[in-house]
């Protein structure tokens, strides 16, 4: 079974920084891009950052100089370092294997993750 699991989530203070991780069980995560989105309360699904096989990265204007994104391909695990979280970063995160990185989005989308909680308090 195909599976991508999220973990790392967290409470954290305004300024502060968490790493969240995104294991693939059942295939192998060197297939693919693999992009992190968020969805904060009341809003639209939205791209994070996306990383393509060869390793490119790519962010969106809101998270960049303060989130990296990176793969460990023996781990099968691309995870999401985010540095000087903000209360506006508070969401649901979620990774997704894609086909390829459109900027900052995965696209064509094969599978999702559950989800993984980040609050960022004032």
């Amino acid at each position: 079974q195909l599976q991508l699991v999220e973990s790392g989530g967290g409470l954290v203070q305004s300024g502060g920084s968490l790493r969240l991780s995104c294991l693939a069980s059942g295939f192998n995560l060197d297939n693919f891009a693999i992009g992190w989105f968020r969805q904060a309360p009341g809003k639209e699904r939205e791209g994070v950052s996306c990383i393509s096989r060869s390793g490119n990265t790519n962010y969106a204007d809101s998270v960049k100089g303060r989130f990296t994104i990176s793969r460990d391909n023996v781990m099968n695990t691309v995870y999401l370092q985010m540095n000087r979280l903000r209360p506006d970063d508070t969401a649901i995160y979620y990774c997704a294997a894609g086909a390829l990185c459109s900027g900052y989005r995965a696209v064509a989308v094969g599978g999702w993750g559950q989800g993984t909680q980040v609050t960022v308090s004032s």
